[in-house]
Order: structure tokens, then C-alpha cells, then sequence
């Protein structure tokens, strides 16, 4: 079966990908992922072999990738803030035969490196790459945050990537026109399927931008005139914050996508206000080969919601037994679909708890309404039980963020002796406001029943993140209960 995603246009100079460095056209980068490709032949890489990536995000990266793939071989990119332990765990975990790596430190777990300056640009005469990847090999090896144990290898086959590369080109309506600003981390599958693989397969073009900052994003989209790009909450948040520029131009973005963690209305309406641009909201897992679910472009958009299930998918919500549940009612929310992982790698215990008759368990505590969008109510493990009832932080974190001082916020539950568990809220302002514990205890009297209101409000400068910058909230409650302790 040919990946057409591996085909993108081989021949053509139309722009395909530039960073600080380097700027490719499609025929450039065919070049170049040919000629590492025979590189990594030349090291003995072969198909079912793993090739781990540890890089800062830059067009190499990408290169690499796909030229693994032109081996029918694995890549598993790895975080490049990563200690040398974490990077050896990852390497030994997924059994990497080889490492391109950025300098001669870089960890290797006593694997061969190649370093990125020493890539090698295009092929030699009449070099092949063999025969294309089947659909139901494994082309990605993506670890998880692994906020609770060690992380694990979600293997992510060419047929997932290839589905959810297809299902964002039609949902995004993606043309050779289109243009992505990238600026999440590519060791991360949002990257990789909304910012990478979906512009390719539409022949479009991408540019990596370099280490995140609102002032270097505000440029970057005046210079290089890109029509969406893809972000978290926090990085939102950071741009609605910032002083207003009567010369900010952000006209020629279409839309901006949201996802890894949920968005609050509030936060939506800021940024649309603020910058006209239509925010789509998103949600799905590394598991499910990045996205689920997002609301349209052009269609109705519900904000709170995540939106319907993407073409080719179906989302469900079940009880603790797996039966259906009716609309509006929460429980659990399960996909189904061709962008459902093949497994975590080496784990078929944990694999099987998660995918059930083909269907993923997110974990997630959500509910559809009668149009199919999806509004998700909080994670199943984040849940607090007070006194024998359950509160959903979620809900206490949108009452939160409906005071006008209140930028970002995180709800954790926390021991308590009567209780068993209260919920405990940590807040960060805005750079140009202020508030107090007791003046959001007032704010939160209108709008919660008494149970619901938190324990203690702490106003701070700054939450924990995981690497792929969501709320690290296990490591938050560790840091309350150590807190506590002293």
C-alpha cells in the first residue's frame, strides 16, 4: 500500500517547509529525506527497527521522521528538555537501534548517534528506498506524559496517521494555499498530525517556528502570513495578556485550533474579541492518534463544547458496565475508528484495559447533546470525593474563570480528616490584575452549591506543566500535600 502522505508532491518547488534555518521546497525535502534515509540504511536500519529523535523542533526533525518511514522503521521523537535518564529510559523502552541527536552529549543509552549537522543531504545515484510501508506497520512511537508511572510507547500505525492526516485536511479544509504556523513540540502526535502530515498531504506549506514566545508569535504571523496554527490553552492565554499593539496583523490567519487540554468559554471569547480569529476547540488522545473531536470551521461552533466526532469516528458515552449511555447523561467517553492505536508497545495488559472490542477508554467523564457535540465534564481520576459525593474540578475551574481577574486555574482534591477529600483551587491572574482568595470565594457563592466551593483559593505566579504543557496536576497535589506537611 503507497502512504500517500510519503508521496506529497516529490517533484514540485512550491514552498513545503522552512524553519530559522533552513527553507524547502517539496522536491528539497524529498531530497533530503531521501538521502538520511539511505544514510540510516548505510547504519543498518532496516524496517521494524526503531530510530529515536531527540531534537528541538526544526526541519530536520521532520526529515527524519519521514525517512525512517521511507524504511518501513519506526521513529519515536523524544522530549529534548529530557534529563539523560528520562532520554535512556525512552531509548531502551523502545528498543531504538539508532539515535540522530543534536550535539555530542546527546544521550544515547549506548546506542549509535548521528548528530543532526551530519545528516546527509540528498542520496546517492540511483539509491531506492524498497519496498512502501504497509498500513498496519508501526510508524510512530509516541510516549506518554507519564504522570502516573513510568511513560508508555503508544504505537501509532501508518493507517492511523494517515485516517487523521485525511480527516484534518477535510475538516480544516486544508488546500495548497494553506499555510501552518507549528509551534507546539514534535515530540507530540498534535504536532506531528495537525501542523505536519495534514498540510503535506494537501501540498500546502509549514513553518517551524522557534522557541515559543507571544512577542516572536505575533511576529512571525506579520512575516510569514500563515493562514491557522495549532495551541494549547496556556499559549492562548499568554496572547490574550499580553499590552495591545494597534499594529498587531493577524489577518491572514482563517482559524486557530485549540487542544491537549480543555479551554474555557471565557478564555474563547477573549481571544476571538481580542484578534477576530474563529478558535476551533478539539479533543482527543495520543491513543486516538490526536483529535476526536473538534468543532467546525464554518459550522456551528458551541463554545464549552469540544464538538461532534470527526468523520469516520464515533464517540460514546458508557456507564462503569460499558453500556450506552442516553443523551445528556455523563459517563465515560469511548471512541471508535481507524485512528484507535494498535497498542502500548510491550504493555498488552494495560492495552487491553484501554481498548475493549476496539474501543478506546479515554478516561474521560463527558456527555453529547442531541447534536453529537461533545462537552466533557472532567477526568475520570481527577474526580474528588467529598463525604461520599463526587465534584468534578472541571466545573469549579469554569466558575473560576468567569471572574475577569482569573487567567488560569487548577482544581485539585486534598486529604482532609472529616471529608476524606476537599477541593482546593490555585489560581493565576492576569499580568494587569489582581485579585484575592476572599474575593473569589465570593465570586464562587453565586455560582457553586456550598460543596462545590473550595476548601482554600491560592492566588500564585505560575502552574506546574507536563512537557507538553498541560496542568500537571498529580504534580500539583504532591506539591499541596508537601506543603501541608511542613
Amino acid at each position: 500500500m503507497t502512504i500517500e502522505y510519503l508521496v506529497w508532491h516529490r517533484e514540485t518547488n512550491r514552498p513545503c517547509v522552512r524553519d530559522d534555518d533552513l527553507e524547502l521546497t517539496y522536491a528539497d525535502f524529498a531530497r533530503r529525506v531521501d538521502g538520511f534515509a539511505s544514510q540510516l540504511q548505510q547504519h543498518g536500519v532496516g524496517a521494524g527497527d526503531v530510530v529515536a529523535v531527540m531534537l528541538p523542533n526544526r526541519a530536520e526533525l521532520l526529515v527524519a521522521l519521514m525517512a525512517a518511514w521511507r524504511l518501513r522503521a519506526t521513529a519515536t521523537p523524544i522530549n529534548p528538555a529530557f534529563t539523560a535518564a528520562e532520554a535512556d529510559y525512552q531509548i531502551d523502552d523502545a528498543g531504538a537501534v539508532l539515535v540522530l541527536g543534536a550535539g555530542p552529549e546527546s544521550p544515547s543509552a549506548g546506542r549509535p548517534v548521528i548528530h543532526v549537522d551530519d545528516m546527509v543531504a540528498a542520496p546517492p545515484a540511483g539509491w531506492s528506498a524498497g519496498d512502501d510501508p504497509a498500513a498496519d506497520e508501526t510508524a510512530l512511537l509516541i510516549y506518554t506524559s507519564g504522570s502516573t508511572g513510568r511513560p508508555k510507547g503508544v504505537q501509532l500505525t501508518h493507517a492511523n496517521l494517515q485516517f487523521m492526516a485525511a480527516s484534518f485536511r477535510t475538516h480544516l479544509r486544508l488546500t495548497e494555499s494553506d499555510h501552518c504556523l507549528l509551534i507546539l513540540p514534535l515530540f507530540h502526535v498534535n504536532a506531528i498530525a495537525v501542523s505536519f502530515l495534514a498540510p503535506i498531504l494537501a501540498g500546502a506549506q509549514l513553518s517551524i517556528t522557534g522557541r515559543f514566545s507571544p512577542a516572536r508569535f505575533f511576529d512571525d504571523v506579520a512575516t510569514l502570513r500563515p493562514t491557522y496554527f495549532s495551541a494549547v490553552p496556556t499559549i492562548y492565554a499568554l496572547l490574550v495578556s499580553q499590552p495591545a499593539q494597534a499594529s498587531l496583523d493577524m489577518s491572514s490567519l482563517r482559524f486557530g485550533i485549540c487542544g491537549a487540554a480543555p479551554i474555557s468559554k471565557e478564555l474563547l471569547d477573549r481571544v476571538q474579541q481580542r484578534f477576530g480569529l474563529v478558535v476551533v476547540e478539539g479533543y482527543g488522545l495520543t491513543e486516538g492518534t490526536c483529535a476526536s473531536a473538534c468543532n467546525p470551521i464554518d459550522g456551528p461552533r458551541k463554545l464549552g463544547t469540544v464538538g461532534p466526532a470527526l468523520p469516520g469516528q464515533r464517540i460514546s458515552i458508557v456507564d462503569e458496565a460499558g453500556n450506552t449511555l442516553p443523551v445528556g447523561q455523563a459517563g465515560e467517553v469511548v471512541v471508535e475508528g481507524p485512528n484507535v492505536m494498535a497498542g502500548y508497545l510491550g504493555r498488552p495488559e494495560e492495552t487491553a484495559r484501554t481498548v475493549v472490542d476496539g474501543r478506546l477508554h479515554t478516561g474521560d467523564v463527558g456527555r453529547l447533546d442531541e447534536d453529537g457535540y461533545l462537552t466533557l465534564v472532567d477526568r475520570i481520576k481527577d474526580m474528588i470525593i467529598r463525604g461520599g459525593e463526587n465534584l468534578y474540578p472541571k466545573e469549579i475551574e469554569n466558575a473560576l474563570a468567569e471572574h475577569p481577574a482569573v487567567l488560569e486555574c487548577a482544581v485539585i482534591g486534598a486529604p482532609d480528616d472529616v471529608y476524606g477529600e476537599v477541593p482546593v483551587a490555585y489560581v493565576v491572574t492576569y499580568p494587569d490584575r489582581s485579585t484575592t482568595d476572599e474575593e473569589l470565594l465570593v465570586h464562587l457563592a453565586n455560582r457553586l452549591t456550598r460543596v462545590k466551593v473550595p476548601a482554600e483559593i491560592y492566588v500564585v505566579d505560575a502552574l506546574p506543566r507536563n512537557p507538553v504543557g498541560k496542568i500537571d496536576k498529580p504534580g500539583l497535589r504532591q506539591r499541596h500535600r508537601a506543603a501541608a506537611d511542613l
